[in-house]
């Protein structure tokens, strides 16, 4: 039976559990680019599925607004919204002013400095992991490479990252049964909704405190030092970059393994490949991954977008996954080819003041990750299907078993 739009429902997590819903982005891309999406619980929203349209939204800041409504699709109460937002949750000049704050720590040439940093500790993880056998990638490799790399950059104790993994996935997980916590109002003022929040800011005011007494050089440092920030927006910024650091590169080395096993002529051609080859294969890893599907904007005036008339107030969101496969952007689209280039995928966003601070940290470690994996691993092997998050924001994999062979 042929997908029709009164059949998709983008708002529903269970739609995303057993696969990217591929098939309803490329009907909304053909037939309803700027699609109204009812919602349940709410008063739904524009979802926008064009490579194009998604560009024009986030270059269009003062139009459609990360700080009216927050970036989440849940609509959150004024007085809870404050209290909750991060950087990505604000306009100029506000966003500007944070962002400045650790800027200059994820520039190019700042990041390439980390280089044999990041190739030492992939090194040590895959010392560890390899010698298993079987094991699952998800918590052996993917999770370990970039927590290992971002402890030392927020600076977060080395025996503590994995605090910081387990308490991400309840927080960022909670629409997943495993993470879920119930649904009540108790909650709303923090990010995500979720009490698991509430141990982040801990942790991360002990590390300030911490810093107070003995300065480094890293992050916590300096945000504990910065006069300008209230406790409450170093309790979010702490959140955001604890979580950020993690999450989106390791589902995007997870989703990286698994296309070169559904494309092992790819795989073997990225064995092959010099080191130039090797950056873009990292590049079409994250838009095959998309590991964040949607941001949310709001309408801060009346506009029009590709014919469709939107108010101020209605909610917009963008969806990276869609925008990643659309057919006049990308040459074959559905098919992984690390040798695509150019490749202007969304994984990070379209660009603008909100583009991802760690993007060129993130391109690093999956390309010294995949080097040193191909390196060391002639046959790879799922001992069982990969095990994805309940989310339409996360383009999550909770576990993924593998069997490994030198």
């Amino acid at each position: 039976m042929p997908l029709t739009l009164s059949h998709i429902d983008l708002s529903d997590h269970d739609a995303f559990v057993d696969a990217v819903p591929h098939e309803a982005f490329a009907t909304l891309r053909h037939e309803d680019p700027v699609h109204w999406n009812p919602e349940p619980d709410g008063p739904g929203f524009w979802a926008v599925t064009r490579y194009k349209d998604i560009h024009a939204v986030h270059r269009d800041v003062e139009t459609f607004s990360s700080e009216i409504g927050g970036t989440s699709l849940e609509d959150i109460k004024p007085e809870h919204l404050e209290a909750r937002k991060s950087m990505i949750d604000m306009d100029p000049p506000r966003h500007t002013e944070l962002r400045a704050m650790v800027n200059a720590r994820f520039r190019a040439k700042a990041v390439g400095e980390w280089e044999d940093q990041v190739r030492m500790v992939t090194r040590q993880v895959l010392d560890r992991a390899l010698p298993l056998g079987e094991f699952d990638f998800v918590r052996e490799i993917a999770s370990e490479v970039p927590m290992q790399i971002f402890a030392e950059i927020l600076g977060v104790p080395q025996e503590e990252r994995r605090v910081i993994i387990e308490i991400g996935d309840r927080l960022l997980g909670s629409a997943d049964p495993e993470y879920a916590v119930p649904d009540d109002d108790a909650h709303g003022h923090l990010p995500f909704s979720s009490p698991a929040a509430l141990e982040m800011f801990e942790f991360g005011r002990r590390l300030a405190a911490e810093r107070r007494a003995h300065p480094k050089d890293d992050i916590i440092t300096q945000l504990a030092f910065e006069p300008s920030l209230t406790q409450d927006q170093y309790d979010t910024y702490f959140v955001l970059l604890a979580t950020a650091g993690n999450e989106t590169t390791r589902h995007t080395l997870t989703h990286g393994l698994l296309a070169l096993l559904e494309f092992p002529d790819q795989l073997e051609q990225l064995r092959d490949a010099d080191a130039s080859q090797r950056r873009w294969a990292a590049e079409e890893m994250l838009r095959w991954a998309t590991p964040v599907h949607h941001f949310r904007r709001t309408a801060a005036q009346d506009t029009e977008l590709n014919g469709v008339q939107i108010k101020a107030g209605d909610k917009v969101t963008t969806w990276f996954t869609s925008g990643n496969r659309d057919e006049t952007a990308f040459d074959e689209p559905d098919r992984f080819d690390i040798s695509r280039s150019p490749n202007r995928h969304m994984a990070f966003g379209p660009g603008g003041i909100h583009f991802c601070l760690g993007a060129h940290l993130a391109k690093l470690e999956i390309r010294v990750v995949f080097e040193e994996l191909l390196a060391r691993v002639n046959t790879f092997e799922l001992t069982g299907p990969p095990e994805r998050l309940r989310s339409n924001f996360f383009n999550g994999i909770k576990r993924l078993p593998v069997r490994v062979a030198a």
